[in-house]
């Protein structure tokens, strides 16, 4: 479904993502994980055409989307959340979620659409879909789930998850997991799930790749990348001698 080929990312004269490649599966979940500053958000936002790469390939189903900008690449059938939820404060869970299916057509939809669109994905990820519904006192895993549904509104075919993790406590990041996994089940999307959290979700991804200074260190199984030397020694650090 996605092919990715010598993807590179410049700054100047620093090298954010070097000559990195993968391929993607219909249906599959891909953990995209890497310490701070490994390059997973640079990879990232490359695919979802926030960033025009340097050099390289970003083939969706044959079709080249690098260097696309960011509503086109939506347009193509890439929905992403954001690792910071922003939402619009003045407008309801409804609304906020209605304008995202509107953008994922290009305003090319009835509002009445969109606002089915909107409502079936607030019902997905557990919000409530009535029009008083507020943003007003949500906490940080309601607001990771208003950022989740708005992507899903947008209909996408291959999800890009920003570190759906981040400032969550442990129950709330084991709900968050098996939250994309019920979605990926419930609707067959394609998921890439980018983090720097090991532990939770390595038990929902399919196949993981590991980035250190915007290399690819690793690519295979989540059980396989727990016992790799590199893999520890780049969470962990180097083993004293």
């Amino acid at each position: 479904m996605l092919e990715v080929n010598g993807l590179c990312k410049r700054f100047g004269g620093f090298l954010a993502v070097n000559r990195v490649s993968f391929e993607l599966r219909a249906g599959e979940i891909l953990g995209l994980i890497g310490p701070n500053g490994s390059g997973k958000s640079t990879t990232f936002n490359l695919i979802a055409g926030t960033l025009r790469p340097s050099s390289g390939s970003i083939r969706l189903d044959g079709k080249e989307i690098a260097g696309l900008p960011a509503h086109a690449v939506c347009h193509q059938g890439v929905g992403r959340t954001f690792q910071i939820p922003r939402p619009f404060r003045k407008l309801s869970l409804l609304e906020n979620v209605t304008l995202a299916a509107y953008y994922g057509e290009a305003g090319g939809i009835a509002r009445s659409e969109a606002e089915h669109r909107a409502a079936e994905a607030l019902e997905m990820v557990g919000l409530p879909s009535d029009r008083s519904a507020s943003t007003n006192g949500l906490g940080a895993a309601a607001l990771k789930k208003l950022e989740l549904a708005r992507a899903l509104a947008t209909r996408p075919r291959l999800l890009l998850a920003d570190e759906s993790l981040g400032g969550l406590d442990r129950a709330e990041m084991e709900r968050a997991a098996d939250l994309l996994g019920d979605i990926r089940s419930r609707v067959g999307i394609t998921i890439i799930w980018v983090e720097h959290i090991m532990g939770v979700l390595m038990r929902v991804v399919d196949r993981v790749i590991v980035l250190d200074h915007g290399e690819k260190i690793f690519e295979g199984k989540p059980a396989e990348a727990a016992g790799d030397p590199r893999v520890a020694e780049v969470y962990l650090g180097k083993p004293k001698a």
